[in-house]
């Protein structure tokens, strides 16, 4: 099912999106009695999906990011694939939902998109076997890791280049059938101002999902609603005041953002 987080009428609430932009009256909202977490119950209220505003799908405690995860975009950078994953962070001051603005960083004047597949954290853990993962997740979200490039290189290392305000759009929403088999193979794809500019795999990661949540946890707990971006595919490159970056992943959806001036 695919869970949204969203606001009407001032109030915040999770709920299931049931139907699809083809239909007569357009996807709709199932409002939720508690949260996705743990056991929850269908209220049989809706609410159309284009009366709600979307927010970001959870508010991770933290994001745990995996840099160079795909041969071609570390290639691409001039980089080789490190022996062992490189992990990184973003606040959680980083996390913007759909269609929330993404202010231009005054620090830098590269700003990089990058389309990755997000997942979602289901339940609290910590040193989990690689046969346990899937017990772990909750689901998958699109993610886009905005990085200030120029800060990324000469800083040596990455808090500030990926961990500034609105460095992390996330959503739509979570879609939770989509098991680990599948998430291994899910097309992603980047667009900004409706040019396509990355198109990759999943598949095309060089650690899956299962090895990343293993290798995280040997030193972290993760918590529920927590995020781990599993890396992007080639063919980054910079954005712009007034740009559209969008990233869709198959079987999941789309998200969408504008990066504007900095206020």
């Amino acid at each position: 099912m695919r869970i949204a987080r969203f606001s009407i009428d001032g109030n915040v609430a999770f709920g299931v999106v049931e139907g699809e932009p083809s239909d007569q009256d357009g996807p709709v909202i199932d409002i939720i009695k508690g949260h996705p977490f743990a056991e929850f119950e269908r209220s049989g209220q809706t609410v159309p999906l284009s009366k709600v505003r979307l927010l970001p799908p959870v508010l991770p405690n933290k994001v745990v990011g995996i840099g160079r995860n795909y041969a071609e975009h570390a290639a691409e950078l001039g980089n080789e694939v490190p022996d062992v994953p490189v992990v990184f962070f973003k606040p959680s001051t980083s996390v913007i939902g759909p269609g929330d603005p993404v202010p231009y960083p005054s620090f830098s004047s590269e700003v990089h998109y990058e389309a990755e597949l997000a997942v979602v954290i289901g339940r609290m853990c910590r040193e989990v076997p690689r046969d346990r993962v899937k017990d772990v997740i909750l689901g998958y979200t699109c993610g886009n890791d905005i990085t200030a490039r120029d800060a990324q290189r000469s800083e040596k290392q990455w808090a500030r280049a990926k961990g500034f305000d609105a460095s992390c759009p996330l959503g739509p929403w979570v879609e939770t059938d989509i098991d680990l088999t599948r998430a291994a193979d899910l097309g992603i794809m980047c667009t900004v101002n409706g040019e396509q500019r990355q198109l990759g795999r999943t598949s095309e990661m060089v650690r899956p999902i299962e090895d990343l949540i293993v290798h995280i946890t040997e030193a972290m707990t993760l918590l529920p609603g927590d995020v781990v971006l599993t890396g992007t595919p080639a063919g980054v490159g910079p954005l712009s005041v007034g740009d559209e970056v969008a990233v869709t992943i198959e079987g999941i959806g789309t998200l969408t953002n504008k990066v504007i001036k900095r206020g």
